[in-house]
């Protein structure tokens, strides 16, 4: 015979899990709300009919679920919390079904080979190209002279080298997220192919500001960037992800590198508008990044005409000092870390083949270099807001 509970376990910890998932999809969307919501009540009550708990136990256990997930969205907001991304509104051809739409498909990108169909499929009248990656920047040149508007479907190193060509030949630039992260789509409000499909079928649009870095203070041999530029750790951390990424996928080969890279880098020495510095890392994004949670993840404005530098000073255990900033705030001062928004950064004094990381591409550069901006560089395709 078994023997019966002589506790109450109160609270029930089951009813607060289930409330508190049932919680979150609803706060984020009302019908799978609506779908989740008979399992979780299913769950509490069976803690009831099984004897395990009282119905106390259950009722106090799915408020704390409930007010966990608050609490949560408190930290991280939903997407229906979040304003609007992008500005200001810029004209755009709209292109229903795609018509005089050249997209270039990166095989080798995330997922993007798979959603090559997908944009056939909702964009009928477009031509869509696929293309090997030492292909990719001529495709892309090509597409931009030839059609109305340039499509890029692909990661965010992918979309970088988009949004230069498309800057280049003065065409709006469609954006199909198909990579491992997205950010800059994401930034944009788009999610699916169907997404940019909208906007391109109603012509909404706005203008995006094109992130530079250039050796001396005008020097003319540029690079580009749509999201980010960094010195430091991270370019290496960067290259070790994307050597072992394919043999044991993103998140774990991102894991083993930062082990590898804090394990065994020293900081980098370099000049910030003419005073010598001992950094872990600097980080410059296209435009300010906002905090959803711990850490800075999302852009609200992308054509705020700004750069939001971050620092990590040089020093002893340079993982506490990289989490130190990360929960520092998005702009802070103190002994690990210090963020400013700027218009030109200026950095000196840099060793022979120093790895400088953008948009998840790595290059080496020497000497001094100016970071800044171009302010509105592109017309980007954005869906329309849904009220």
């Amino acid at each position: 015979m078994k023997s019966q509970p002589i506790t109450t376990s109160f609270p029930s910890g089951h009813s607060a899990s289930a409330a508190a998932f049932a919680t979150g999809v609803a706060l984020e969307s009302l019908g799978w709300g609506a779908v989740v919501a008979p399992v979780a009540f299913s769950v509490a009550a069976s803690r009831v009919y099984t004897g395990v708990h009282y119905p106390g136990d259950v009722l106090v256990g799915a408020a704390l679920g409930v007010g966990a997930a608050f609490a949560v969205r408190g930290l991280v907001p939903t997407r229906r919390q979040l304003p609007a991304p992008g500005r200001p509104y810029a004209d755009a051809p709209a292109l229903p079904g795609g018509e005089h739409l050249v997209v270039v498909v990166n095989e080798a990108s995330g997922t993007a080979a798979a959603k090559a169909s997908a944009v056939r499929d909702a964009l009928p009248l477009a031509e869509v190209v696929e293309c090997a990656p030492e292909d990719l920047t001529a495709a892309l040149d090509k597409a931009a002279r030839r059609g109305r508007a340039l499509g890029v479907c692909g990661g965010d190193g992918t979309v970088n080298r988009a949004a230069v060509a498309s800057a280049r030949h003065g065409v709006p630039l469609a954006v199909f997220p198909g990579g491992t992260l997205n950010h800059f789509a994401y930034d944009l409000g788009i999610e699916e192919v169907q997404d940019t499909a909208r906007a391109l079928a109603s012509g909404d649009a706005v203008k995006v500001d094109l992130g530079r870095f250039r050796p001396g203070p005008d020097g003319t041999d540029a690079g580009y960037f749509v999201n980010t530029f960094s010195l430091g750790v991270y370019p290496e951390l960067v290259r070790l992800r994307e050597r072992w990424s394919p043999r044991i996928g993103g998140w774990p080969a991102g894991v083993l590198a930062a082990y590898e890279v804090l394990g065994g880098e020293r900081p980098l020495e370099a000049e910030l508008h003419g005073k010598a510095h001992a950094l872990w890392l600097l980080f410059a994004g296209n435009c300010i990044y906002q905090r959803l949670g711990p850490a800075p993840a999302h852009r609200y404005d992308l054509a705020d005409g700004l750069l939001d530098v971050r620092v990590v000073h040089g020093g002893r255990l340079p993982g506490l000092r990289l989490l130190a900033a990360a929960l520092a705030g998005p702009l802070s001062r103190s002994p690990v870390h210090a963020a400013r928004r700027l218009r030109r950064l200026r950095i000196g004094a840099l060793a022979p083949r120093t790895p400088v990381a953008y948009d998840g591409e790595v290059a080496h550069i020497e000497g001094e270099l100016t970071v800044d901006k171009l302010p509105e560089a592109l017309t980007v395709y954005r869906p329309p807001v849904r009220a």
